[in-house]
C-alpha cells in the first residue's frame, strides 16, 4: 500500500475525534474558553442534548476582526507563547484545537466583540469551511452556536448514546463548573427548561444547594487544610450522606476539574470505618498548587494531569477529609438502649403471658416497638399456629418451609424452626421479597395509593433529575403520584398503601441511583428495576428491632411469596443449618 500525505479535512475530522468526543465536549472547551475570558456571566443553551444546538454566551473580553479569523484555525491561542510555558499554565485552555475541532464537524457561528470595537464580527463555518465574515450590533463578549454537531461524520454521530445520557453529561460538567467558579453567574436550559441558575455572588454553599438541594448543601462539612506546598479546601458529606458510586467524588485542581483514581482512593480511604462499603460521599475538593508543580498537558481533554510529588497530594487530601469528618461530625447518638428495652419489656410480657401449664396464651397481643416507628402490620390478635393441610404437604420442595418463630438476633436476623433445622432470616432482604411481590401482584392494575398528608418535595442534581423525568410514568405505575415542582424539583403527592414505614423520598432517590448505575437496561428489565429499588430502600433495616407480632408477620408473608429464597436483588433471604449439620458440631455425629 503507497504511503500518502493524508489531506487537511481528514487530518481535521481526526483531531477533531480526539478532542470532540461528545456534546460534553463542545460545552467543556467553550466554557473554558468565557472563564479564560474573564466572563463573569455565562450562560448555555442546549436542544436535542447537543446534537442539534449549543449556544454559549458570556460577557468575557470579546475578540476583534483579526483574533476571529486566527481563533478558528488549528493550533491557534492566546495563552501560549514558548514550549515553556507548558510547565506553568494558569489556564483551562491552552492547545488553541477547541474551535477548529469544532467547526469541522458541525456549523459553527461566532458572534464576539471587544469593549473597545464600535460593532462587533460574526463569522460562520460549515465543516470547516469559511462562509462568511461580517459585521454585526452586539454587546461586548462572545456567543458561539454550534449547530447539527456530527453532521459530516455520520460515524461519530451513531455511536452516540441517548438523549438522556448525553445530556447528563452536560448536566454534571455545568455543575462542576458553577462549584468551581461560584463567582460567576450561571444560567443553563435545555429545550427552554431551566437546568441551573446560580446568582454569582461567589458563595460556593449557595451553588451546592442550587446543584444538590437545600437540605443536602446544609448537611456538607467545609474543610480547608494546608500543607507544604499546597491548599485543600471545599465541601464533604457527613458520614450519614452518602451515594452508591463514586460520581460525586469531585476534585478540581487550580479551578480545574480533574480525574485521579488515587485521589478518589484517598478520600474513600478517609471514610474507612466511617460507611457501610459500597458507599460514597460527597466531595467537591479544590487544591490549590503551583502550577510548575502540575503536568495538564497529558490527554487531549485536559481531565487527566500529572503530579511532580503525588504522594504529597495524596497525603494532603486524606488528611483534609479525615480531620474535617473527625473535627465536624456529630456524635451519633445511640438508639440501642432504647431497643434492648423495648426487646426486654417485650420478653417480660411473654413470660407475663405464659399459663400454669407453660402453654402461650395465644390470644394476647404483643405491644409493636416503642417510639414512633410504625408496626409492619397494624397489631392483631394471635393466633396458634394451624396444623398442616395437605395443600402445605405437597408443596413444591424449593418452596418455604412451615417455620415456628423463635426470636431476634442482634436487631437484623429472625431466628425460626423448620421442619429439617434452623434457619437465620434477614429481615431486610425477606422485606425486600415480600414488598416486591406485593408491589408487583397487580400485574398491568396500579396498585392503591396512599396519599400523603405533607407532599415531599424531592430537590435532584440536574443530571438525575432528567433520569427521574423519563420514569415517572413507570412510578405512577407503581402506585406512587409525583410531578413536576421546580428545576430539578419534584413532588411526591402518594405512595403505594404497601408502604408503611420508610423514607419515599429517599426510594425516588434510590430509582434514580439504579439508572446511573446501569444507564440503559433492557426495556422489559425497567419496571422489576424500579420496583426492586424502591423495595429495597423502604424495607425494613439491619439493626431494627422488631416486635414480635412484626417478626412472626414477616415470616408468614415470607411463606407466600412466589420466590421466598432471595431478594429482588438475588442475595439469599435466609441460611438453613441443618439437624445433621448441628448433629456434626456437637459431636453427635462423627468428627467435627
Amino acid at each position: 500500500m503507497t504511503i500518502q500525505i493524508l489531506t487537511d479535512d481528514v487530518i481535521s475530522k481526526i483531531a477533531a475525534g480526539e478532542v470532540i468526543e461528545r456534546p460534553a465536549s463542545v460545552v467543556k472547551e467553550l466554557i473554558e474558553n468565557a472563564i479564560d475570558a474573564g466572563a463573569n456571566e455565562i450562560s448555555v443553551r442546549i436542544e436535542s442534548a447537543g446534537k442539534k444546538l449549543i449556544e454559549i454566551s458570556d460577557n468575557g473580553s470579546g475578540m476583534t476582526e483579526l483574533e476571529l479569523k486566527t481563533a478558528v484555525q488549528r493550533h491557534a491561542t492566546s495563552k501560549l507563547r514558548s514550549a515553556d510555558d507548558l510547565f506553568h499554565i494558569q489556564t483551562l485552555g491552552f492547545r488553541g484545537e477547541a474551535l477548529a475541532a469544532i467547526g469541522s464537524v458541525s456549523q459553527l457561528s461566532i458572534l464576539s466583540k471587544t469593549a473597545a470595537d464600535r460593532h462587533g464580527q460574526r463569522i460562520q463555518m460549515d465543516g470547516g469551511q469559511l462562509v462568511s465574515l461580517r459585521p454585526e450590533s452586539t454587546t461586548p463578549g462572545t456567543s458561539i452556536r454550534v449547530e447539527n454537531l456530527f453532521y459530516n461524520v455520520p460515524a461519530r454521530l451513531k455511536f452516540l448514546k441517548s438523549d438522556v445520557t448525553e445530556k447528563n453529561q452536560i448536566d454534571i460538567l455545568i455543575a462542576r463548573y458553577a462549584m468551581a467558579y461560584p463567582q460567576i453567574r450561571w444560567h443553563y436550559s435545555h429545550e427552554n427548561k431551566i437546568g441551573l441558575m446560580t446568582t454569582g455572588n461567589g458563595n460556593r454553599r449557595e451553588v451546592l444547594s442550587s446543584i444538590y438541594g437545600i437540605d443536602t448543601a446544609r448537611q456538607l462539612l467545609e474543610v480547608n487544610h494546608e500543607a507544604e506546598m499546597l491548599r485543600v479546601s471545599g465541601f464533604i458529606s457527613p458520614v450519614a450522606l452518602t451515594r452508591s458510586n463514586r460520581r460525586e467524588i469531585n476534585f478540581f485542581v487550580n479551578g480545574r476539574w480533574i480525574q485521579d483514581i488515587q485521589l478518589s482512593s484517598a478520600v474513600t480511604r478517609a471514610y474507612q470505618s466511617l460507611i457501610m462499603v459500597g458507599r460514597f460521599p460527597i466531595t467537591a475538593l479544590f487544591i490549590e498548587i503551583d502550577p510548575e508543580e502540575v503536568d495538564v498537558n497529558v490527554h487531549p481533554s485536559k481531565a487527566e494531569i500529572r503530579f511532580r510529588s503525588l504522594d504529597k497530594v495524596i497525603s494532603a487530601v486524606h488528611r483534609a477529609v479525615r480531620f474535617g469528618l473527625i473535627e465536624q461530625s456529630p456524635v451519633p447518638e445511640l438508639a440501642a438502649p432504647v431497643q434492648w428495652q423495648t426487646w426486654l419489656a417485650s420478653r417480660q410480657n411473654q413470660q407475663g403471658a405464659d399459663t400454669e401449664n407453660g402453654q402461650r396464651d395465644w390470644r394476647r397481643t404483643i405491644p409493636s416497638q416503642a417510639g414512633d416507628q410504625q408496626p409492619l402490620v397494624q397489631d392483631q390478635p394471635l393466633t396458634p399456629p394451624q396444623q398442616p393441610t395437605q395443600q402445605d404437604a405437597v408443596r413444591d420442595a424449593h418452596a418455604f418451609p412451615i417455620l415456628r418463630w423463635i426470636g431476634q438476633i442482634g436487631g437484623t436476623y429472625i431466628l425460626a424452626e423448620g421442619p429439617d433445622g434452623l434457619y437465620l432470616i434477614d429481615q431486610h432482604a425477606a422485606h425486600e421479597r415480600v414488598l416486591f411481590e406485593k408491589l408487583m401482584a397487580g400485574g398491568d392494575h396500579k396498585p392503591a395509593a396512599q396519599a400523603l398528608l405533607d407532599p415531599e418535595i424531592v430537590q435532584l442534581p440536574p443530571w438525575q433529575a432528567s433520569l427521574l423525568e423519563e420514569k415517572i410514568p413507570i412510578l405512577e405505575k407503581l402506585g406512587f403520584r409525583i410531578e413536576p415542582f421546580g428545576p430539578s424539583a419534584f413532588r411526591l403527592t402518594a405512595i403505594p398503601d404497601i408502604f408503611t414505614k420508610g423514607n419515599p423520598a429517599g426510594a425516588v432517590r434510590a430509582v434514580v441511583e439504579e439508572f446511573e448505575e446501569n444507564e440503559e437496561p433492557l426495556q422489559a428489565e425497567i419496571e422489576n428495576l424500579v420496583a426492586a429499588r424502591v423495595c429495597k430502600r423502604m424495607a425494613v433495616k439491619g439493626g431494627q428491632m422488631l416486635s414480635d407480632q412484626e417478626q412472626r408477620t414477616l415470616i408468614r408473608d415470607l411463606e407466600n411469596c412466589q420466590s421466598p429464597r432471595t431478594c429482588p436483588h438475588g442475595r439469599p433471604t435466609m441460611i438453613h443449618l441443618s439437624i445433621n449439620l448441628l448433629e456434626q458440631q456437637f459431636g453427635r455425629k462423627g468428627k467435627i
